[in-house]
C-alpha cells in the first residue's frame, strides 16, 4: 500500500518575526503536517530557536531542511535535535545532509579551520544520527530526513534515515525515476519531494534565485509543479504512483494557494 500523502512548508524568516509567527499558525490552518526551516547561518535565525517557537506557536511538527553537517561538531547538532525531539513531544525531525552547493566558499567565509572533503562530510552525517540515538536512548526515535545523492550517501541513509528526498539539480523525471527505483532499503522509509517551482515562481532557499522554469517544465524535471491547483494534485497523485513520493515539501510563499491540494489529499 501506498504511503499517506502529507505535506511540508520550507519557511524562512523573510519578513518581521510578527509576520513570520502569523504565518506560521497560517500554515498550520491550513492543514499541512510539517513546518520547516533553512540552515543558512547569518542570513536566518539559528534552526532550534525558530523551530521551537513554530511548535510552541502551532500544532504542527517541525524540521530541519536540511541541517548542513559541516557547520557544527556531530554531538553539538545531535544534542539541539534531541533536545527538539523532546520540547516539542516528538514533534521534531531532524533533516541533515553534506552541504549545499557551495558550502566549501561559505565554510571558508566563516573562519572554520579546515573544509573536510566531501567523503569526510559524509562522515560527520552518520556520526551526527549515531550522536542522537544516543542522545534519544531506547524510549525515543527522532526521524531523519536525508537529502542524498551519490552512491555512498544513498547506501547511508538507507542503513539510517526515516525520510530521503534526492536533490534535484539538472536531473529530468527519468534520472530521478532510476534513483527512486535503485534506491533499496529493508526498513520503511519516507520518500520526501520538494518541489522549489511553481508555476514560473522559484521558492526562497529552495533553488538557486537564477533557476529557469521554463527550462525544468522543457526538460519534464519533478523540481516544478503547474501553478493550476487541479493540475497540480493529478500531477502529485501520478509522481507516488510512478516515483513513490507520498511527502511533498512547497516554499511558504505557494502554502497558501496550494492549501485547498492539502485539503483534498493530505492523509489519503
Amino acid at each position: 500500500m501506498p504511503r499517506p500523502f502529507r505535506f511540508g512548508v520550507v519557511a524562512p524568516r523573510t519578513t518581521d518575526p510578527t509576520t513570520w509567527r502569523d504565518r506560521v499558525s497560517q500554515i498550520a490552518d491550513d492543514g499541512y503536517s510539517t513546518l520547516l526551516v533553512p540552515d543558512f547561518p547569518l542570513t536566518q535565525p539559528a534552526p532550534g530557536p525558530m523551530l521551537a517557537t513554530a511548535a510552541a506557536q502551532a500544532d504542527l511538527r517541525v524540521g530541519s531542511w536540511v541541517y548542513a553537517a559541516p557547520f557544527r561538531p556531530a554531538w553539538l547538532t545531535a544534542w539541539e535535535a534531541h533536545s527538539l525531539s523532546l520540547l516539542t513531544d516528538g514533534r521534531f525531525e531532524m533533516g541533515i545532509g553534506t552541504g549545499r552547493p557551495g558550502i566549501e566558499d561559505e565554510l571558508r567565509d566563516k573562519g572554520m579551520p579546515a573544509v573536510p572533503p566531501p567523503r569526510e562530510r559524509l562522515t560527520q552525517v552518520r556520526e551526527t544520527v549515531v550522536a542522537l540515538r544516543d542522545f534519544d536512548g531506547p524510549d525515543r526515535h527522532t526521524p531523519v530526513a536525508m537529502a542524498v545523492s551519490g552512491p555512498r550517501a544513498r547506501a547511508l541513509a538507507a542503513d539510517v534515515a526515516d525520510i530521503v528526498t534526492f536533490p534535484l539539480d539538472g536531473k529530468t523525471r527519468t534520472d530521478v525515476e532510476r534513483l527512486t527505483r535503485d534506491f533499496r532499503t529493508g526498513r520503511d522509509v519516507e520518500l520526501a519531494l520538494a518541489v522549489p517551482v511553481i508555476g514560473d515562481h522559484v521558492a526562497a532557499y529552495m533553488a538557486s534565485p537564477d533557476t529557469n522554469p521554463a527550462a525544468l517544465r522543457a526538460a519534464d524535471s519533478v523540481a516544478v509543479l503547474p501553478d493550476d491547483v487541479e493540475a497540480a494534485a493529478e500531477e502529485i497523485q501520478r509522481r507516488r504512483v510512478e516515483l513513490g513520493f507520498s511527502y511533498f515539501v512547497f516554499g511558504a510563499d505557494h502554502a497558501k494557494r496550494f492549501a485547498p491540494v492539502v485539503a483534498a489529499l493530505a492523509g489519503n
